[in-house]
């Protein structure tokens, strides 16, 4: 039985390029950045040419970019090592509804630290809106995060008008790109965001390895104590042969990404029609027209998520009901109740889909109308 992977948005196969450019680092040029000999020397060159390809992705200085075991590490270094290293000047920070685990779970912990956090509602079709965090701003606003693209529907928040609407404002503006970086174009200082984070296996990378862009009059307070590693402001020895296979999937993704949103696109447009022709019923999630190219979140009335996925699973398909983060969880998709509401039959009945390297349109096809036969046997049409 072929086995088709449609959970790309969960994780992403490492691409055989930074398989190849990661190898050499762990059995030829394994000296510890910090060492002054020459193996040393090496790994530090590494490190410094990956931070230069990195900062360069998001138009960005080298010295703004601080490597992490991956977004949850960044995200938690962003929210809580601003708001602890800001908390002077005030303790309201601004969030949404649908943002990652990593996110709420640290705004959360501050909560129960003493800071008064925000969290914005979104409409159904997964946005905020900006009059709200307008009205949301308080003069001491120290952070505020919004994700760049929703990981569960995809769905993209008006990021750059964030950026303009907070431009005279003191707070931070803080975004997850998890999701987005590497399939949309990103520019920090045209954007106007001040905190970004990234994963590497969100972009055939390796897992255990992202980082945070911080702008230098960013201040952070360290999450980790030891040595001076990164400047002082994440200790460590630096995952050398991790970095730089993000170099090389950032390089990857970069030279790419134009072909990957129409091929991405043209996939779940494929998946649609197919879900249109056949006659069953569906709803797609999420405003289609800023949304992710590469994740569909689809939800089939009558159906239960569990026995989808299940049924999915044993057809050869592998799809989720969300974030990967909250797999085996029985509580209901958030995302999707902020959407639509705690008893809306959508979240018990969607699936996302998300498409990448490997996949391919007979894949999509043969998915699709397995998909099919099974929202069918389930709901006896």
């Amino acid at each position: 039985m072929e086995r088709i992977y449609l959970d790309h948005a969960a994780t992403s196969p490492t691409h055989p390029m930074v398989v190849e450019r990661m190898v050499p680092m762990m059995t030829e040029s394994f000296g510890n950045p910090s060492s002054i000999h020459f193996f040393g020397r090496q790994s530090r060159r590494a490190i410094d040419e990956a931070r230069e390809m990195v900062a360069q992705s998001i138009g960005a200085k080298p010295t703004e970019i601080i490597f992490t075991s991956g977004g949850t590490e960044a995200d938690n270094l962003a929210l809580i090592g601003a708001a602890l290293a800001n908390r002077h000047k005030g303790r309201h920070i601004i969030t949404t509804a649908i943002e990652h685990h990593a996110v709420l779970h640290a705004c959360h912990y501050l909560e129960k630290e003493g800071f008064d956090v925000t969290y914005l509602p979104v409409d159904g079709q997964g946005k905020i809106a900006l009059e709200a965090l307008q009205r949301a701003l308080r003069d001491d606003t120290i952070v505020v995060s919004v994700m760049f693209g929703n990981n569960e529907t995809g769905v993209l928040q008006p990021i750059q008008e964030i950026g303009k609407l907070l431009k005279d404002h003191p707070a931070y503006f803080h975004t997850d790109a998890v999701q987005a970086y590497g399939l949309v174009p990103i520019d920090v200082n045209e954007l106007g965001i001040d905190l970004l984070s990234v994963s590497a296996h969100k972009i055939n990378g390796p897992k255990g390895v992202g980082f945070l862009y911080a702008r230098e009059h960013v201040r952070l307070m360290p999450r980790a104590f030891g040595g001076e590693q990164e400047r002082k402001r994440r200790a460590g020895t630096e995952n050398v042969a991790g970095i730089v296979g993000l170099a090389k999937a950032v390089e990857i993704a970069l030279e790419t990404m134009s072909t990957k949103q129409s091929e991405y696109r043209a996939l779940k447009e494929k998946m649609v029609a197919i879900f249109k022709q056949s006659g069953i019923r569906y709803a797609i999630n999420g405003d289609q027209d800023a949304c992710l190219p590469h994740i569909l979140n689809v939800a089939f009335p009558g159906t239960n998520v569990e026995s989808l996925l299940v049924n999915l699973d044993l057809a050869g398909i592998a799809a989720s009901s969300g974030s990967a983060c909250t797999a085996g969880s029985i509580d209901p998709s958030h995302v999707l109740v902020a959407m639509f509401g705690q008893n809306s039959d959508r979240i018990r009945s969607s699936v996302r889909f998300s498409f990448g390297l490997g996949n391919t349109e007979e894949q999509i096809e043969k998915a699709a109308y397995e998909t099919v036969n099974i929202v069918k046997r389930l709901t006896n049409e």
